[in-house]
């Protein structure tokens, strides 16, 4: 792979993570908007989330 490959892929890389930043971020604005949830509830989630192993986060789902 050459320099101009792996430059051009980083930014594939770039505009995903930013179309997924952005889906969240309206996602996050609709359920505040529409009172399902406040962005405190939203905060302190992270922030567990933030501290779990992928392990942890996994065994949530099966519960």
């Amino acid at each position: 792979m050459n320099k101009i490959d792996l430059y051009s892929k980083l930014s594939d890389l770039k505009k995903v993570d930013y179309n997924n930043t952005l889906a969240i971020a309206s996602i996050i604005e609709i359920l505040v908007d529409k009172g399902i949830v406040n962005r405190n509830d939203i905060f302190k989630k992270s922030r567990i989330l933030d501290t779990m192993t992928i392990d942890e986060i996994k065994s949530m789902k099966t519960k």
